[in-house]
């Protein structure tokens, strides 16, 4: 591993250690990914963020070829959908409670759930956009992740959790807080008076 694959990856396993010791996934079910000289480095399957390794990254191509290392997550192509139209340089994915919990919902508007009572969400990430269920790993999932991914910048994959794309890894981890952080907020406030809730314009 050169160099600069390893400062990715060291920033990939910082990211999801982090992730999964203050609560925002849990056992074996998040992955997260990085771009290198057109190869796709994602956690393998199985792997849990706790106790990720340098080691434990799955290399494919851009083809969706298995070029090394572990057998990748299940989840791979959903990655692969974001490099390939959005042109990012990392994607993360896990089941945060809150944003899970807000995927679960019915929204007037599926391309832009989460209401801006805050202005960082957008200003970090844009509209976030809600993907219809299927289950986990299936071609229907991912068929419908790419009929819906131009829609917005980041994602709700319905009754499953976020999904976010950004140039590197710590932007795509500080999104992701963001988007749980923004969705804890948009919960609480779900009950409150109109009068007493204010959305930023635009």
């Amino acid at each position: 591993m050169n160099e600069e694959i390893a400062k990715k990856a060291e920033q990939a396993v910082w990211a999801a250690k982090s992730l999964f010791e203050r609560g925002k996934t849990a056992g074996s079910t998040a992955n997260l990914s990085f771009r290198h000289e057109g190869c796709i480095y994602i956690s393998g399957s199985g792997t849990c963020f706790g106790t990720l390794k340098s080691e434990d990254f799955a290399v494919m191509d851009m083809d969706g070829n298995h070029v090394g290392g572990p057998a990748p997550s299940k989840e791979y192509p959903l990655h692969r959908l974001l490099y390939e139209k959005k042109g990012v340089g990392a994607v993360i994915h896990v089941h945060s409670f809150y944003a899970t919990l807000w995927s679960c919902l019915k929204h007037p508007d599926e391309a832009d759930v989460i209401p801006g009572y805050t202005p960082y969400l957008k200003m970090k990430t844009g509209r976030i956009g809600l993907v219809p269920y299927a289950p986990p790993g299936s071609r229907e999932l991912f068929q419908a992740f790419e009929e819906h991914i131009g829609r917005s910048e980041g994602y709700l994959l319905q009754n499953h959790g976020p999904v976010i794309g950004a140039s590197d890894i710590l932007s795509a981890f500080y999104s992701i807080e963001e988007l749980e952080e923004s969705a804890r907020i948009a919960w609480h406030l779900r009950h409150e008076p109109k009068d007493a809730v204010n959305v930023i314009p635009g």
